[in-house]
Parts: C-alpha cells; structure tokens; sequence
C-alpha cells in the first residue's frame, strides 16, 4: 500500500486539530492549506499574520479559511500561562511563562498539553532543540520511556523502512539503544508495520571486537531478555540486515538478518549521516524526525525538508494523536 494510504486508513473518525508553529514559512503553509482542503486534519497556524499573509500571496495559497493564532495575541493566554507555571512546579513565574508564549513553540506545546490542539509539527524553520526542549518541559516523557529519540519513516516508492535514533541522543550506552528499539517497534506496529529490527555495527556476529560491539551484542541483549515479544537482533552490518544474500554468509541463523525493516544505529552521527545518505544518493524521503517516547504527539522537521514532507508529517502527528 502507497504509505500516504496506509497513513490515511489509519486515522480515526475524529479529526484531529495539529499546530504549525511556523506559519510564515512558505513549506508550513502550504502544507497547513493542503490539509485543510483535503480535510484529514484540523490545522492550526502560529505566527506573524502580516507576515503569514504576505507569505500566501507571494506562494498564490489561499488562507481565508486557516485558522491563525498571532503571536502575543491569543486569547486563552492567561489559561495557558497557568498551566505553564504549574507544569514547571515553581520553575518559572507568571512574568516568564508570559515572556516564554511569545516563543511560537512553546505556545504550542502548551496548546497540545491544555487539549487545544492534538500535536505540532515544527522545525522547518527551528532546530531540533528549539523544538524538543518545550515538548520535554511540557508534554515530557511516557512512564515506560526514560528519554525521546527520533525516527524516520524512509519511503521509496513501495519500499517502506524505520531508521532511528538518527536526531536526538549523542549519548547511547546499550541501555539507551535497547530503549529506542522498543520505542521504534511500538511505533512501527502503531503505523502497520511488522518491524524486524537490526542493531547495527561495524561487527556482524562477533566478526571484530571492540568496546562499540560489545554495546550493540549488550543492547540486543537487553531487548531479547525483556521484550521477547520484539523481533530484534545484532550486532550486525548494514548489509547482513539488508541483502538476503549477504545474511546467508554472515548471519545465517539469523530472524532479521536478510530482511530488517527497521535499523537502530549504535550512535548519532552514524544514524545522522546513514539516513541523509539513504535521501540524497538513494532517492528515499525522509519523513521526520518522529518524536518517540512523548505522552503527546510532537514532530520535528528537517530544515532541509519539503513542503511534501510537512504535510505527510502532519499526517503522520495526526495518526499517533489517534493512537493517543
């Protein structure tokens, strides 16, 4: 199944409301339009309407029917400060969360966690730390979860894989890793997928050893004894989890060897750069970075993304707001 299909099949009745906190961006209002005229979600505009406006025009997008919150303006200001000074528990005073609403993320993650909205996508425009940390501060972590990572859908044509973490965490001990397997499996099922999980190393099987091995065999280690129910294997490469071929020679036992769809990277920069590789030289679209392991729904962008992929991000916020 085509994966905006697949995503399309699997929201719910209800329609879901999700913010864009970067109106004035040309990618973000085209796709807050698109969603709009198509009617599978509820968008919800956050900037400068002046500048939203001149947007518009310049990109010939018509958003007369949009709903526009400008900043510093929005009238439910004092019911979301509240709730601000009481989620920080005396970390911030009224005066600084006022301050803090001016900040278009942080007005919209306050809008998700009041229930005025049902999830954001930012982070065209803003980095990933100005998009994680008023989710981290605000909305924060499931029970289950001890941190957030981010996955990307990687979709070509029909082929459809999950590559994680490949945004977030600079730090990934074993535990860590196993964690974000748990979390990319969970997201997997949510979204149709029957994920086959490959930890990946430089190392397949014990074939070279190192304190780096010895963390991804550990992680894999973690997973298998704790969650049987996920289908997760390592430490092996790139190609033992992908070509069939290659698992018989270097992984022949294997369950995922061969036919992993789902890769957890053993750190940032390997996970970073293996999926820009996989977008620029082999034509995949990168659809994220997802936000695992939040009790509410909130994305973070590319800023190289496009405005494609804004929208299908959207999508994708508004399947796990169903999910919710």
């Amino acid at each position: 199944m085509d994966f905006i299909e697949l995503l399309r099949s699997r929201l719910c009745d209800e329609k879901k409301t999700i913010v864009f906190p970067e109106g004035e961006d040309a990618r973000i209002l085209w796709a807050a339009v698109e969603h709009k005229k198509e009617g599978l979600l509820e968008p919800i505009v956050i900037g400068y309407k002046r500048e939203i406006e001149r947007t518009a025009e310049e990109n010939n997008l018509d958003i007369s029917d949009l709903q526009i919150i400008e900043l510093g303006s929005y009238e439910a200001d004092a019911e979301l400060i509240d709730a601000f000074v009481q989620r920080r528990k005396g970390k911030i005073d009224e005066t600084r969360a006022r301050a803090m609403l001016k900040d278009p993320n942080y007005l919209g993650t306050l809008l998700v966690y009041t229930g005025h909205a049902d999830g954001l996508v930012s982070g065209a425009v803003h980095t990933t730390g100005q998009t994680i940390l008023p989710a981290l501060q605000i909305i924060k972590t499931r029970p289950e979860f001890s941190r957030v990572s981010g996955l990307f859908f990687m979709i070509r044509g029909d082929e459809q894989y999950l590559m994680a973490d490949c945004a977030i965490n600079t730090d990934m001990p074993a535990e860590t890793l196993a964690e974000i397997a748990v979390a990319t499996d969970r997201t997997g099922r949510q979204f149709g997928f029957d994920p086959k999980i490959a930890m990946l190393s430089f190392s397949t099987k014990g074939s070279a050893k190192s304190d780096d091995v010895k963390k991804v065999e550990r992680a894999t280690e973690i997973v298998n004894e704790n969650y049987p129910e996920v289908v997760c294997d390592g430490e092996m490469q790139f190609d033992a989890a992908f070509d069939p071929d290659v698992a018989k020679k270097k992984a022949p036992v294997s369950d995922v060897a061969g036919q992993a769809n789902a890769f957890i990277f053993p750190n940032l920069e390997a996970g970073n750069i293996g999926y820009k590789i996989a977008q620029r030289f082999g034509g995949f679209t990168a659809i994220g970075p997802v936000l695992q392991g939040l009790n509410q729904p909130v994305n973070d962008l590319s800023r190289g993304c496009t405005k494609e992929e804004a929208f299908q991000l959207a999508l994708i916020t508004a399947v796990q707001a169903c999910m919710n």
